[in-house]
């Protein structure tokens, strides 16, 4: 597929609609024509940025949404994932890999999501992060 075409997904701010994120990248899957491995990193990047957005941003609130917009042109996917939260700044994300930090619970998000996607990028005041994955041919 070349040219530029997009796709939009909006949720409500509940747990419940992480059910929807599986779905939603398979239609991806089918639409821009993914590689498996493409597929499992978008699904665990968009799953945890979802994940992020619901419970950091918008803090479980059921009135607040979570829209997510996939743009794909030619062999790129970006993908924006914003909330109705606060906002951050991710520059006060503690690194998961020092030794102080290595069995908190949490805190791993961010990081997962830099190691598989091939740019992020944090807008907005932390309400926004774009994830851009370079498709295999």
């Amino acid at each position: 597929m070349s040219g530029f075409s997009e796709k939009n997904l909006i949720l409500s701010s509940t747990f419940d609609q992480m059910e929807r994120i599986p779905p939603f990248v398979d239609e991806l899957k089918t639409w821009a024509d993914l590689e498996e491995e493409d597929f499992n990193r978008i699904l665990l990047t968009l799953s945890e940025a979802v994940n992020n957005a619901i419970v950091h941003g918008n803090e479980q609130d059921p009135d607040k949404n979570t829209y997510i917009n996939v743009k794909l042109n030619d062999r790129t996917l970006s993908i924006s994932i914003r909330d109705e939260g606060d906002g951050f700044d991710p520059s006060d994300t503690p690194d998961p890999l020092k030794e102080e930090n290595l069995l908190n619970e949490g805190g791993r998000g961010i990081y997962l999501m830099e190691q598989y996607a091939d740019e992020i990028q944090f807008n907005d005041e932390g309400r926004e992060v774009s994830v851009i994955f370079y498709l295999d041919d």
